[in-house]
């Protein structure tokens, strides 16, 4: 198996700990330790034995995750080393050379290299600017076939920040139903919407759903590297031996930490952490893209500390970040990693002092370059 080079990944891998302005993050300013834990729990935590643990999830943790899908049962659940080792154990387990994938775009597009790399033929639907990136239903009926494995899909969207409808959310799921396809549900900024309310899951609406999430964008806990999927039973432990070929297990302090950040109270304290971080700092950046006039053209986003902007200028996406990198020592993410060049992706979650220094460097590489 060959697999293409993630670019965003990479690019980000290379420059986020060397630049002095990092605006390529999705995710909040994440908490500290101090800011995660009692005196208490943490001197339980130095207690701690760092041997293997349940490789799955502890029953602890895992009950914490159930009660956010109603119905769930422990052994519908698999904690991963973040997100994207769920991603991967999903495309390993489900895909076979020449089964149709329909993926939706813009998107993360570590899904869209796996889907290739296992010789999948993928399909792609597409979220559209000039409907507020809402979902080309009809296109996405015309893409749906009896030979159509799996719809993949993220909700809050990456990197637009848009969230669907709960009609949009019951087609899918009716074109899914009508020819026995998956849905996997790509979740991770759900708990991360500006005006509060929470993003609804797929879970409940289809029996052939699987639910990714993890603690990496919503609750400011990248560095805990933890993930999880929920679907059905049989899908579920069908999977986990894949799990034995990789991570095997979560880390013994990251599983503690994640079933502290999952407590009921505790989970709800940093989503209001997180919110209040989003509705603070997106009015700057908003007021920013705006005082250049037409240069940029913007959706305000639903969800996640990200706005996808288009930029007026004809210059390639990554040569424009790359300028910024080598300037300015500004990272931004550009839009020719979501085969969407012409725009550029900020990150606004960071403390906003940071935020506003960041910008003023973007303005004095504009400047340099009008």
């Amino acid at each position: 198996m060959k697999i293409e080079q993630f670019k965003m990944e990479r690019m980000q891998s290379t420059w986020e700990n060397v630049v002095d302005y990092n605006l390529s993050e999705s995710g909040v300013h994440p908490l500290n330790l101090q800011e995660l834990v009692t005196e208490k729990e943490l001197q339980e935590i130095l207690r701690l034995e760092l041997g293997y643990t349940q490789t799955n999830g502890t029953p602890p943790l895992r009950e914490n995750i159930a009660r956010l899908y109603p119905g769930a049962s422990l052994e519908q659940i698999l904690v991963t080393a973040g997100s994207s080792e769920a991603n991967f154990l999903l495309m390993w387990r489900t895909l076979e050379p020449s089964q149709e994938v329909i993926f939706e775009l813009p998107n993360y597009m570590q899904m869209y290299g796996l889907q290739r790399a296992f010789g999948a033929k993928p399909k792609y639907f597409w979220l559209r600017e000039e409907n507020n990136w809402a979902p080309d239903l009809d296109e996405l009926s015309r893409l749906v076939t009896d030979k159509t494995r799996m719809i993949v899909l993220t909700n809050p969207n990456n990197p637009t920040g848009a969230i669907l409808s709960e009609n949009e959310m019951t087609a899918i799921v009716s074109l899914a139903d009508k020819v026995g396809a998956w849905i996997l549900a790509d979740e991770v900024y759900q708990g991360a919407e500006r005006e509060g309310r929470t993003t609804s899951s797929f879970w409940g609406k289809y029996d052939k759903t699987i639910v990714v999430n993890g603690l990496s964008k919503a609750y400011g806990l990248p560095g805990l590297r933890i993930g999880w999927m929920v679907g059905p039973r049989d899908f579920i432990q069908a999977t986990w031996p894949y799990h034995d070929y990789t991570t095997i297990s979560p880390s013994a302090l990251s599983d503690r930490l994640a079933t502290i950040a999952l407590a009921p109270g505790n989970r709800e304290k940093i989503l209001s952490r997180t919110r209040g971080i989003l509705k603070k700092n997106f009015p700057p950046l908003e007021t920013w893209l705006k005082g250049h006039g037409p240069l940029f053209r913007f959706i305000p986003p639903q969800a996640g500390a990200i706005c996808f902007a288009r930029y007026n200028l004809k210059v390639n996406s990554t040569k424009l970040v790359e300028k910024l990198i080598h300037d300015k020592s500004v990272l931004l993410v550009p839009g020719d990693h979501f085969e969407m060049d012409g725009h550029l992706r900020f990150g606004f979650g960071s403390e906003e002092e940071y935020l506003l220094a960041a910008l003023a460097r973007v303005d004095e590489a504009l400047a340099a370059l009008d």
